[in-house]
């Protein structure tokens, strides 16, 4: 094989992988843009540890079970979301933030969902870095 032959197929793998690495770099949040996107969560959710609102404290939410922050009365659709072994992860998170009824039907949380991707990364990268992470 002749290196002009065996470089487009070298060039083309690697401009696939730029391809797919560009996309992916694009699902990760910013989390100055996520604390301005969280303004619309304020009326019911803090990021102050034990300061719940209507809706629960979010600090430390990254990697939690669900339904179990302490000193919050969830509702039983939560808890029940939780006790099957869901954690807040950032494909859970990611879900949940799209579609809250749709994820945990029968949740109390009356929020209809962040429906931009980038959005929801960016409120992600906020919550994980105001707890620290």
């Amino acid at each position: 094989m002749t290196t002009a032959r065996w470089n487009a197929p070298v060039l083309a793998c690697f401009a696939l992988a730029a391809l797919v690495m560009s996309g992916t770099a694009h699902a990760d949040g910013d989390s100055a843009a996520g604390k301005k996107v969280f303004r619309k969560c304020v009326a019911c959710h803090t990021v102050q540890v034990d300061k719940h609102r209507i809706g629960p404290s979010l600090a430390g939410i990254a990697g939690r079970t669900a339904g179990t922050t302490e000193g919050f009365k969830f509702s039983d659709a939560m808890k029940a979301f939780g006790a099957d072994g869901k954690v807040w992860d950032d494909a859970t998170l990611d879900a949940y933030l799209a579609d809250p009824k749709g994820v945990v039907k029968g949740t109390k949380m009356a929020f209809a969902g962040l429906k931009d991707a980038q959005d929801r990364a960016d409120v992600i990268a906020y919550l994980k870095a105001a707890n620290g992470e």
